[in-house]
């Protein structure tokens, strides 16, 4: 396992600091958009973050985490009339990044964002981000996207998959899909979020098996789908990494539970993540370990600071667990 980052690089000074507090492997993409990445922009852009010390293990395809109006292929999930070409799009660009010699590619199934409500004051003072169900407004509108069922997500999503497992495992490309972050009732904004439950997730993986196909394993999104995160997130970390079906782990927590949580720092929420480190280590997994969201706090540098803690808090653990395997 290694200490991974996926935080856009403000200057190359950002590259310099991950690498001096122990950050070995990024996710960091080139500028532009994605479907107009070339050869040589991908190849230029990996020889840059690696003249760091850094290793270069993923890049974020043209499905990422927002809403569908701020999207960069939104036919794919409305079933548009752009929808093959933007898939074959995407097809041609995972094989540049196999060209390139990266190794996975993460991305989202998106329709409605992430949702949160207000923040919350946290340790400090901090202002974390949370989700009450109590505070949603159960009848906001439906996006551009409209009043997709679920039964029309699995199809999109098939179609999807059908077309681009089989680029992926012909490249040795890993996809890795983030889950749906939060999990929300059936119909919240006009969708059932399939991806936003332990079932969904399951499926998903199961559908057009490949070894290159798999998740981006949010735990912190995982335990906001659970009603005993403390409890049950180890049991479902063993379920998909046993299956090797893991393939980045965004190591955040939670002060809650389903429909009702706050973000945290890693060691104050409700899942103990020494424990959890040991069930992704005892399934063999040997990928990026990364800090995701982070509570805003003050000072002159919010985000680097926060960030520096989460990196400091991976190492400490890996070391603690790899002492205890000694």
């Amino acid at each position: 396992m290694f200490v991974g980052t996926q935080i856009k690089p403000r200057n190359d000074d950002d590259y310099r600091m991950w690498a001096q507090l122990g950050v070995t492997h990024v996710c960091v993409d080139p500028p532009g958009n994605p479907h107009g990445w070339s050869d040589d922009v991908l190849a230029r852009h990996k020889a840059h973050v690696e003249s760091f010390g850094l290793s270069l293990d993923m890049v974020q395809l043209p499905m990422n985490s927002r809403v569908i109006e701020e999207q960069d292929s939104q036919d794919i999930l409305t079933a548009g009339p752009n929808r093959d070409a933007q898939i074959d799009s995407i097809c041609r660009l995972i094989e540049r990044v196999a060209k390139a010699g990266i190794p996975a590619v993460k991305y989202n199934l998106n329709i409605i964002g992430i949702p949160r409500t207000p923040k919350e004051p946290g340790r400090g003072g901090s202002r974390n981000a949370a989700f009450r169900w109590a505070k949603a407004d159960p009848n906001a509108a439906p996006t551009s996207a409209g009043v997709v069922s679920e039964e029309e997500n699995w199809e999109r999503i098939d179609y999807f998959l059908a077309r681009v497992v089989p680029v992926a495992t012909a490249c040795k490309v890993r996809l890795a899909c983030h889950p749906h972050d939060p999990y929300t009732p059936p119909g919240y904004r006009g969708v059932t979020r399939v991806l936003g439950t332990v079932e969904g997730l399951k499926r998903f993986v199961q559908m057009h098996e490949s070894p290159y196909h798999g998740l981006n394993f949010c735990q912190g999104t995982v335990g906001e789908m659970l009603d005993d995160p403390a409890a049950e997130i180890d049991a479902v970390i063993r379920w998909f990494g046993s299956r090797k079906k893991i393939f980045n782990v965004h190591f955040r927590n939670i002060l809650g539970r389903r429909l009702d949580f706050m973000e945290s720092f890693p060691e104050e929420g409700v899942m103990n993540m020494a424990r959890s480190l040991s069930a992704y280590a005892e399934c063999g997994y040997e990928h990026m370990i990364m800090p995701d969201h982070v509570p805003e706090i003050d000072g002159p540098d919010p985000s680097g600071t926060a960030f520096a803690f989460c990196y400091g808090y991976i190492r400490g653990l890996m070391d603690m667990l790899q002492a205890g395997r000694g």
